[in-house]
């Protein structure tokens, strides 16, 4: 019963990192979208942008899949998505 148990829960974490995985690719995607709407930003603004566009990008090659969708959420709310 206890490996049942650990296996289920070994299979949902598995399941869970890959879904942030899929993630971050769909909020890089969302991300040059709209700066390529040449959105109405500071300099500043976008240079935010940029930034947490390009750290979630390597977070997420990193493997650090969690940590990518928080950065690129940064970038998102920045361009109001």
């Amino acid at each position: 019963m206890k490996l049942k148990q650990i296996l289920l829960t070994v299979a949902l974490l598995l399941a869970t990192s890959v879904a942030f995985a899929m993630h971050c690719p769909a909020d890089m995607r969302k991300i040059d979208e709209a700066l390529a709407q040449n959105p109405q930003l500071s300099e500043e603004q976008l240079a935010e942008v940029r930034k947490y566009r390009a750290e979630g990008e390597e977070l997420h090659k990193a493997g650090r899949h969690q940590e990518s969708v928080d950065t690129l959420a940064k970038a998102l709310k920045i361009l109001g998505q």
